[in-house]
């Protein structure tokens, strides 16, 4: 794990800027979202000390955070656990994503530019490129930059940081389950419609087929978690 997790540091940028606390948190929430630390990792205070290169309580301090948000357990006598990704907790996430992300798009709606607007279409056509490629964990980064530069359009920032509580664990549900679900075609469909109502103006239509686009991807990713499940029992 060491090795890989220190690939994953050093493509991490601007970290360094963070005090020791702040950096650790961050390196640890990002490595979780990404499935570095995978659901039911246990993380051991001095392996992760060692790795991140600072003493156990700035570690401490970070893994205590992440307990308090729900991302990981803290086990006595076993040290911290990945929390793991549970099915009911998923559909709560969604339900109130796709109300934020319904409203998100509609004030972004308004308010965006050509350029804003030329910026989206240009994200759709890499998530294009790396579909042609197989590339399902290049499109999720893609597809994560797509919804959160939506977000940012909409210049709400309580409203965004209300979004970024869940917008790891809905990423981390994404990727977990990606190999799963069906070739996410659809999906560049729907962006492009989002796109077209964005264009013309239409915040109703926006919210619309936002919602419906989060609604469907919900019931691909708990299909697909029931799939994994069933394959777990059968090993």
């Amino acid at each position: 794990m060491e090795n890989e997790f220190q690939l994953f540091i050093d493509s991490l940028e601007g970290i360094d800027e963070y005090r020791l606390p702040q950096r650790a948190y961050h390196i640890i929430r990002l490595a979780i979202r990404d499935l570095i630390l995978p659901p039911g990792k246990a993380i051991l205070e001095r392996e992760m000390s060692d790795i991140l290169q600072m003493s156990r309580t700035p570690v401490r301090e970070a893994l205590v955070r992440l307990e308090i948000e729900g991302v990981v357990r803290l086990i006595p006598r076993r040290g911290f656990i990945v929390d793991p990704i549970e099915k009911e907790d998923l559909k709560n996430i969604y339900e109130i994503i796709e109300t934020l992300d319904g409203l998100a798009i509609e004030n972004a709606t308004m308010k965006v530019d050509d350029t804003e607007i030329d910026y989206l279409e240009s994200i759709i056509k890499k998530q294009e490129e790396e579909l042609e490629k197989r590339n399902l964990k290049g499109w999720s980064i893609l597809d994560d930059l797509f919804h959160s530069s939506i977000i940012g359009y909409a210049k709400n920032k309580r409203l965004s940081a209300v979004i970024d509580s869940y917008s790891d664990q809905s990423y981390r549900a994404r990727l977990f389950t990606i190999n799963q679900r069906p070739i996410p075609l659809r999906s560049i469909v729907e962006h492009k419609a989002i796109v077209s109502c964005m264009r013309t103006k239409d915040g109703t239509a926006s919210r619309m087929v936002m919602q419906s686009h989060r609604r469907r991807a919900q019931r691909e990713i708990l299909t697909a978690m029931d799939r994994i499940d069933k394959n777990e029992n059968i090993d």
